[in-house]
C-alpha cells in the first residue's frame, strides 16, 4: 500500500525544465526575427502578390492609376491630383482602385492615399499582379 501511494506523488509532480527550455528557445527566435524587420532586411518585389481578393460587389470601382514617371490617371484620363481630389470631394461612399506601376516612387501612391483619407475615404484597394508560383 505505501508503494502504491509513493507513486501517486511521482506522477503529481511535474518537471517544469522542458517548459522552460522551450519558452526561452521561443524568445530567442523571436527576438532574432524582429530584429531582421526592423533592420529592413527582407527583401520586398512589389506590386506582387500571391493572393488575390475578389470581391463580388458588381459596383465599378474608380480606378486612380499611377505610371513610372508619376503621372496621374483618374479612369484612364490624364489629370492632376488637385483634379482628382475635386472629383473625389463630389463622391458618396465610392470604390478605390490604386493602380501603380511598379517602378513609381511610393510617394506618389501615398499621395493618392492621402488624397483619399482627406475625403474620408478609408476603403480602397491596390492592384498587383499575381506571382505564378
Amino acid at each position: 500500500m505505501a508503494s502504491k501511494l509513493s507513486d501517486e506523488n511521482e506522477i503529481a509532480d511535474i518537471n517544469m525544465t522542458p517548459f522552460v527550455d522551450i519558452v526561452l528557445v521561443i524568445l530567442v527566435i523571436f527576438m532574432v526575427t524582429a530584429t531582421f524587420v526592423t533592420q529592413g532586411k527582407i527583401p520586398l518585389n512589389l506590386p506582387q502578390a500571391s493572393q488575390q481578393d475578389f470581391s463580388k460587389d458588381d459596383t465599378k470601382p474608380i480606378v486612380i492609376s499611377l505610371n513610372a514617371e508619376g503621372i496621374f490617371y483618374y479612369n484612364d484620363e490624364a489629370m492632376s491630383l488637385e483634379a482628382i481630389e475635386n472629383n473625389l470631394e463630389h463622391l458618396e461612399n465610392p470604390k478605390i482602385m490604386i493602380r501603380s506601376d511598379a517602378k513609381t516612387p511610393f510617394e506618389f501612391v501615398v499621395k493618392v492615399i492621402d488624397a483619399c483619407k482627406k475625403h474620408n475615404i478609408n476603403a480602397f484597394a491596390i492592384q498587383t499582379t499575381r506571382v505564378e508560383s
